[in-house]
C-alpha cells in the first residue's frame, strides 16, 4: 500500500520533515529499549510494554523522516500500517510481531497484571532491538542520525 492510500483512509497526514522531531523520536526509542532491558528481571508486563513503545517511537521517527504523522482514532495501528507500507514484505515478521505486541500490550496496560511472561518480555525486547536497528539503518542512510 502506498502512503497516498493511507492518507486517503485518514490514517496518516503529511507534515514538513523536521530533523529534530525525527531525532527526538529515535532517542525515545533508544531510551525505551534500554529501560525495557533493565526492567526485564523486575516486571515482565512493563518490560514488554516499554519494548513495544520503543518500536512505536522508532516507527514514528521513520514516519517523521518521510514527512508523515499518524492520524485518526487508532494511531498505533496507523503507525503499523505505515511501517508495512514503507518497509515492505522483507520486514513482514517484524510487522507481525509489532502488531501482536500492540494487542498484548493493551491487555497488560489496561486489563490485567501478569499478562506477559518472561519469555514474552524477552521476545519483545529482541523484536524491538531488531526493529530499532532496521530503522537506524534507514535513518542513517537518510542523514537523520
Amino acid at each position: 500500500m502506498k502512503f497516498e492510500e493511507l492518507e486517503k483512509e485518514g490514517l496518516i497526514k503529511s507534515l514538513p520533515v523536521n530533523r529534530e522531531r525525527v531525532r527526538d523520536s529515535f532517542k525515545l526509542a533508544e531510551r525505551d529499549l534500554r529501560t525495557a532491558t533493565k526492567l526485564l528481571k523486575d516486571d515482565h508486563d512493563w518490560a514488554f510494554s516499554i519494548a513495544y513503545n520503543s518500536m512505536l517511537q522508532a516507527a514514528r521517527a521513520l514516519m517523521f523522516s518521510c514527512g508523515y504523522r499518524p492520524s485518526g482514532d487508532a494511531q498505533h495501528m496507523s503507525v503499523i500500517r505505515f511501517v508495512e507500507a514503507s518497509m515492505g514484505k522483507e520486514s513482514n515478521e517484524i510487522i507481525i510481531a509489532f502488531d501482536r505486541m500492540r494487542r498484548k500490550r493493551h491487555i497488560a496496560i489496561y486489563d490485567r497484571t501478569g499478562a506477559t511472561s518472561e519469555t514474552d518480555a524477552r521476545n519483545a525486547i529482541k523484536w524491538a532491538e531488531e526493529f530499532f536497528n532496521e530503522v537506524k539503518k534507514i535513518l542513517t542512510n537518510g542523514g537523520f542520525v
